[in-house]
């Protein structure tokens, strides 16, 4: 958050002091307004600190290379880039992927397909919600995409968390070059086609989504399979 700087108020700049009530007013008003989140994008507002990734990074690194770890049961997925190992293990139905850099004997980040409690059974056999962290040096090098695109080749298709950090946002928009993108809503535990553009305004309610459809679907045949039903019933 931008700091306010308070400037010393100059001795000829009021016969008296300012009224205490309004000054607090005016601060409040200028807080909001910093904070307030931008209305042209899906809600953009996770953020963790560097050194609190790069410690959970480490400590799932120890894991996936110590016997007996339900982590160093993973199972190796094809190289999806150069110089990197895909861990891959499945629990519960959600997907997990440790993304380990061989030169640097390190964890650069990892991936989370989770299930989605908002939605029915039939289409939560469908649907996974990806949740990423890479340590800073590994970001904006393809791998979360390469993740990603993994997913989607299986034939899953994602659905954005209520919230994202802006290099989720790009990287959504970025695949939507390649997959269907729609905007959706979460609502009695169906998802609802709101179209592949909606008002900024709409974007801000935590049950607006964004859908892209993995290989094998259309938004065609989730529609005509009953799996995206029209936004006037939702």
């Amino acid at each position: 958050m931008t700091a306010i700087a308070l400037c010393p108020r100059a001795a000829f700049a009021f016969p008296q002091p300012p009224p205490l009530g309004l000054l607090r007013a005016a601060l409040a008003s200028r807080l909001r307004a910093l904070t307030r989140p931008a209305r042209l994008e899906l809600r953009i507002d996770v953020s963790q600190p560097d050194e609190r990734i790069e410690t959970e990074l480490d400590t799932l690194h120890r894991r996936l290379h110590t016997p007996g770890d339900a982590l160093h049961a993973c199972t190796l997925l094809p190289a999806l880039l150069p110089n990197l190992t895909f861990h891959h293990r499945e629990a519960d139905g959600e997907h997990y992927v440790y993304v380990e850099d061989n030169a640097c004997r390190c964890l650069a980040g990892y991936t989370v397909f989770n299930r989605l409690i908002e939605v029915d059974r039939r289409t939560d056999r469908l649907v996974r919600s990806p949740h990423s962290k890479y340590a800073p040096a590994y970001q904006g090098r393809g791998i979360a995409t390469a993740v990603y695109e993994w997913a989607l080749g299986r034939g899953l298709c994602l659905v954005s968390g209520a919230r994202q950090s802006a290099g989720a946002h790009a990287l959504w928009h970025a695949l939507a070059r390649r997959h269907p993108l729609r905007w959706i809503t979460l609502h009695a535990r169906r998802m609802h086609d709101l179209g592949d553009a909606i008002p900024s305004a709409g974007r801000e309610a935590l049950d607006t989504r964004m859908l892209l459809a993995g290989q094998g679907w259309s938004i065609a045949e989730l529609r005509e399979r009953g799996l995206l039903h029209p936004a006037a019933s939702a």
